[in-house]
């Protein structure tokens, strides 16, 4: 059966623990979406207070740095698993069958192979930061009221770890397409023509009209 937008779903364990890693994606996605929210929260009060109070908030670019992260890295694994990150949907729409799961499959081991060096990478620039025995447990701090840095720097290799694990469940539906010639394989992102995909959202908008009324 078809499961949330382009990704089907059985009842095989890969299918499985992909819906329960999709689970951890969204509540990450939601952490992203507050994020962006609170930082209109934060200029509406800097702005707020420099115009009537002559006093922005106090540390209003610091909160920036922080908040940042969530925003840009938070919610990338959530978008894999749909399929929303920029695809070669042109080239791959004229493919099918194991031709075109093999074309995915080497794609995202590429993907991955760059993802397991960032997280190398991100981790140990994590680590330069965090100190136990340091105030606010980190060697470095924010420029104005001082906020510690590492939770920010945390966050990427996190994030990065979470998608390289969406990454390896996907090249696990790959390799399963690849050997049973499937064309709806489970736990990826199936490409959409145009038409399929301006059905799917007349359907929510008009769903969302149904729910107004």
């Amino acid at each position: 059966m078809a499961g949330y937008a382009s990704v089907m779903s059985d009842d095989s364990w890969l299918s499985r623990l992909d819906r329960a890693v999709f689970r951890l994606e969204t509540v990450m996605a939601l952490i992203s979406g507050l994020a962006a929210f609170s930082l209109m929260i934060f200029a509406v009060v800097s702005v707020g207070g420099r115009n009537i109070f002559n006093q922005p908030l106090r540390g209003y670019v610091d909160w920036i740095q922080l908040i940042m992260p969530l925003i840009a890295f938070a919610g990338i694994s959530y978008t894999q698993r749909q399929g929303g990150h920029i695809r070669m949907d042109i080239l791959l729409g004229r493919l099918r069958g194991r031709v075109l799961w093999s074309v995915e499959f080497l794609s995202t081991l590429c993907i991955l192979i760059v993802m397991v060096l960032l997280v190398w990478g991100s981790w140990a620039h994590f680590q330069r930061s965090f100190d136990f025995s340091m105030p606010n447990w980190s060697r470095d701090s924010s420029v104005d009221i001082g906020l510690p840095i590492w939770p920010a720097k945390l966050i990427v290799p996190v994030a990065f770890a979470v998608l390289s694990l969406r990454l390896c469940l996907q090249l696990w539906g790959y390799g399963r397409a690849i050997r049973t010639g499937t064309q709806t394989p489970v736990a990826v992102p199936l490409i959409e023509d145009a038409a399929t995909v301006a059905a799917a959202e007349a359907e929510s908008v008009s769903g969302l009209e149904q729910a107004d009324g």
